[in-house]
């Protein structure tokens, strides 16, 4: 017997557009997230509605040239006819989705709530398109009422060292992360590109046959790592199609409930579906990791969800890993010895590249693809990996429609670990001998390195030098230490 407090997924629903669409609306993020809710939630009550983030109001230094909700969780419930007791607003990052799932489990499983509603939606292709319009949509909100704002949450994600170089951008460091990885491989330049195009091409495929994808052709390997003028260089090493597309207008909704409020609402049992596993665990400071190529945070919080699950990695049936960039999927993959071509593949959407990458959200939507195959295959197990900042926070959750009471994660005392790891001194002054560690180069710019001195101090710099820094510098060093 399942106790009427166990919290399961009863709704989800998804909602999007393409300026290119024959019924194109310029819908707004309100619009796109009510869309999606309303799929979500049919004739249920909200108790909670919590949202993610949009990009918008995801930095102190972020604008919205059509206008924005003022309270969006509260602007999608009163669209919704609906008038929950709580709203939320998420912090930034795309670990949010998953994050709040896992949340708004746990507030049914204690009794503090009967049902929550977990949104979320991005216009940003509709505001890049319309900006400057004559006629341009207003998307002003000002729908009142309590909310709980928690603020941006971007602490630790800015390192002076790197701000000093105009590496503030996901493009420009994470692609200091791959070119670590590329030296830990020992990999050229050429040979490490034909890995990530190897890596995403499959993702296209998917993505082709997703009804709310942004970008529907089969890409193959050779097209995503070849420069052209429509496959820019963005930075070394990610031409355009490598990154995510956040140019979308996508918008999705996941209901939640207890037991007790499924069987009043009338909802079958086998549509219920159990989040089995869950942890959420961050990384510490870019610049204090022992390894800028591995992401021991991410790996662990797998482990950690997949153990509470009851089942190991050969026990899933669904994997969606957190794709912007390729080193998000591979340094999940190389923690946890996950072939990069498992036969499974590593998403159900077509990952942000393709897909679409509506900024914080993605994972919402992966939730969403992740709860509709558990339903139609009964029993099986699919993972959800999460991944917000850079490479900085990870949330997961393992999912099936397999009954399974709630289970309490374990992730503060597996963080307690994690962050009791020694950080890597920092240089503040430019010192003597350095290794080149990794680095990237944006077109125009001279390339900004990282480097280790002979005692094992990390130093940013940059240097207007051509050609693989990597191959230059580092083919004989010592590969940092693992975490």
């Amino acid at each position: 017997m399942i106790d009427d407090r166990t919290p399961v997924i009863i709704g989800v629903g998804e909602a999007s557009e393409r300026p290119a669409d024959p019924d194109y609306r310029a819908m707004s993020p309100v619009d796109l997230a009510t869309t999606a809710a309303a799929a979500a939630v049919g004739a249920a009550a909200v108790d909670v509605i919590a949202a993610v983030r949009q990009f918008e109001i995801s930095t102190p230094w972020s604008h919205a040239p059509l206008g924005r909700a003022e309270n969006f969780p509260r602007a999608v419930a009163a669209r919704l006819g609906q008038a929950p007791r709580r709203a939320i607003l998420e912090v930034t990052g795309g670990q949010a989705p998953q994050r709040l799932v896992t949340e708004m489990a746990g507030e049914i499983a204690a009794g503090r709530a009967d049902t929550a509603l977990v949104c979320g939606a991005e216009a940003i292709s509709t505001v890049a398109r319309l900006a400057r319009a004559g006629d341009r949509p207003d998307f002003t909100d000002r729908t009142r009422g309590q909310i709980e704002d928690r603020g941006y949450g971007l602490d630790g994600l800015a390192p002076p060292q790197l701000a000093a170089h105009g590496l503030l951008d996901p493009p420009g460091q994470y692609a200091l992360f791959e070119h670590a990885r590329r030296a830990r491989l020992g990999l050229s330049h050429a040979d490490y590109a034909v890995t990530m195009g190897a890596l995403f091409a499959p993702f296209s495929r998917v993505a082709a046959g997703h009804p709310h994808a942004a970008a529907r052709t089969v890409r193959t390997a050779a097209e995503l790592i070849t420069e052209t003028p429509s496959n820019r260089m963005i930075a070394d090493p990610y031409p355009r199609c490598l990154v995510s597309r956040d140019k979308v207008n996508q918008g999705a909704a996941v209901l939640l409930a207890s037991v007790a409020a499924a069987r009043r609402l009338r909802i079958p049992p086998d549509r219920w579906v159990y989040l089995h596993g869950h942890a959420d665990l961050r990384e510490r400071d870019v610049l204090d990791r022992p390894d800028l190529s591995a992401y021991p945070a991410a790996v662990a919080a797998v482990r950690h969800a997949l153990d509470l699950a009851g089942i190991g990695l050969d026990g899933l049936a669904t994997i969606d890993l957190y794709s912007c960039f390729p080193i998000a999927v591979f340094a999940v993959c190389d923690g946890l010895g996950l072939p990069a071509d498992d036969p499974r593949g590593l998403t159900v959407t077509g990952g942000l590249p393709f897909f679409g990458g509506p900024g914080n959200d993605y994972a919402l939507h992966a939730i969403v693809e992740t709860v509709r195959r558990a339903r139609r295959a009964p029993g099986t197990f699919g993972l959800v990996g999460a991944n917000g900042g850079f490479l900085s926070k990870y949330s997961v959750g393992v999912y099936s429609t397999a009954p399974a009471p709630w289970r309490a994660d374990d992730s503060a005392a597996i963080q307690a670990r994690l962050d009791a790891v020694p950080a890597v001194p920092v240089c503040e002054s430019r010192p003597g001998p350095m290794t080149v560690e990794t680095y990237t180069r944006k077109p125009g710019q001279d390339a900004v390195v990282i480097a280790r001195t002979e005692d094992g101090r990390r130093f940013v710099t940059s240097t207007p030098e051509e050609g693989d820094l990597l191959v230059a510098h580092s083919r004989d060093s010592p590969r940092p230490p693992a975490a």
